[in-house]
């Protein structure tokens, strides 16, 4: 920012003295030539023809300069077939005059004639009463006095640009300091954070950074959320291993003669117990990546091909919104309705029906999964959601499938409720996503 400021503020300031030091110049230059035509104009006001045809001034010249040898400043008239009439200032010198056309109006130039006096010459023709010569009226000055005034000038314009330049710099650099302090004043807070244990940036900080402060306190508190899962699911998960590990251990140590079948048992109720965590870690990591998507109707439909080949006497029925999109990863969603449907399958008396979008008008999407099987009394509907929650043990099972879909429903900020079928009689699983947008 700082260097940007400068940046700009040489540019402006270079152009402005451009311009400034332009006008200047054209205005003293001006004013120094505007003298020039004065006197030229008086010297035609003062010029008069003699009786021998030779030109002469009836009244003398202002400027005492004109009388002075080398004063700087001269006058000369000139004329075809006369000789010069020229000031006594220009001693034994003599102006070229450039008479090869007529200037009807005062023309102003610069010239070199003289060694070491650069020149600034007014000249005009004039055709005088009485007369029929073109006669060369000339006034010259030397530009000494016009260059060490735009030198001046000059001077000044360069040493007040200068001081303006630094100052206007000072003033960014100040300015660009004090508006970023607030920042600073963030960097310290999370520096006191980190040094003294705390969990949030609670110093007082203007409003200009507040909504960043506000920020950054959710985002540690997603991160603490984000770590106290992680350590809840790896506490989760090594409670889940400790009972079969301890099963298979005692089996061992007893010599247990029915150790294979034990094994094969217990190894793969911890790897339902490892798919079921992973299952939840992987959710988590795609819900951090934000965007998520899916069409409810085209995994509803791949899942009933899935599970149609296992449970072939089950009849599937699908309704609803085929246009329906939540917010989630489809792989998710899969694994989501996956469990759902097989349940309904596995469970049920030979129908399974389901819903999507079953209420369109509400705010999220809800999936209906509904089978005429024998339900779940009310008062086990929350505690079937617990890991290894069974209540028909005569069937294969873990226990996991429902625990594995709420968990993962709920990470990506929906739900998961049980209730009773008005059509099919038996349990109605009512799943919640958000809509995406």
């Amino acid at each position: 920012m700082m260097l940007i400021a400068f940046g700009w503020i040489a540019v402006l300031l270079l152009a402005g003295g451009f311009a400034l030091d332009r006008t200047m110049t054209n205005l003293v230059e001006k004013n120094f030539d505007e003298q020039l035509g004065y006197m030229l104009t008086a010297m035609v006001a003062s010029a008069e023809i003699a009786s021998d045809g030779e030109v002469y001034f009836i009244r003398p010249l202002g400027d005492q300069r004109f009388l002075e040898p080398n004063s700087g400043l001269y006058w000369q008239i000139s004329g075809d077939g006369h000789d010069d009439y020229p000031s006594r200032s220009l001693w034994d010198r003599t102006l070229q005059v450039r008479g090869d056309h007529a200037d009807s109006q005062i023309h102003i130039y610069d010239s070199n004639q003289f060694p070491g006096e650069p020149l600034r010459i007014a000249e005009r023709s004039i055709t005088l009463p009485g007369s029929d010569v073109r006669w060369w009226f000339t006034v010259a000055a030397s530009r000494g006095e016009l260059d060490s005034q735009l030198s001046r000038i000059r001077s000044i314009l360069y040493w007040s640009f200068a001081v303006l330049g630094l100052g206007l710099f000072g003033m960014a650099m100040l300015q660009t300091w004090y508006g970023l302090g607030p920042l600073r004043g963030v960097r310290r807070a999370i520096q006191t954070m980190r040094a003294s244990g705390r969990n949030r940036v609670s110093d007082p900080l203007p409003l200009e950074v507040q909504p960043l402060v506000e920020e950054l306190n959710s985002l540690l508190a997603h991160s603490e959320k984000q770590a106290e899962e992680a350590r809840t699911h790896a506490g989760n998960l090594a409670h889940a291993l400790k009972t079969p590990l301890t099963v298979l251990t005692n089996a061992a140590t007893a010599h247990d003669p029915q150790l294979s079948d034990l094994v094969c048992r217990e190894t793969k109720t911890m790897q339902r117990h490892v798919e079921h965590h992973l299952a939840r870690a992987r959710a988590v990591g795609r819900r951090a990546t934000g965007h998520s998507r899916a069409e409810v109707w085209p995994s509803v439909e791949a899942v009933l091909r899935a599970v149609t080949r296992i449970y072939e006497d089950t009849r599937f029925d699908l309704d609803g919104n085929a246009d329906a999109v939540v917010s989630i990863e489809r792989q998710d969603l899969d694994e989501i309705l996956g469990n759902l449907i097989e349940n309904a399958a596995k469970y049920g008396g030979g129908s399974v029906f389901v819903t999507v979008d079953a209420e369109p008008d509400a705010e999220a999407c809800t999936i209906w999964v509904e089978d005429d099987g024998m339900g779940i009394p009310q008062a086990e509907r929350i505690r079937i959601f617990d890991r290894g929650a069974r209540l028909d043990t005569g069937k294969p099972g873990t226990g996991l499938g429902l625990a594995i879909v709420r968990d993962v429903a709920e990470i990506y900020g929906g739900e998961v409720s049980l209730g009773e079928s008005e059509d099919l009689g038996g349990l109605l699983v009512r799943l919640t996503l958000p809509r995406a947008g």
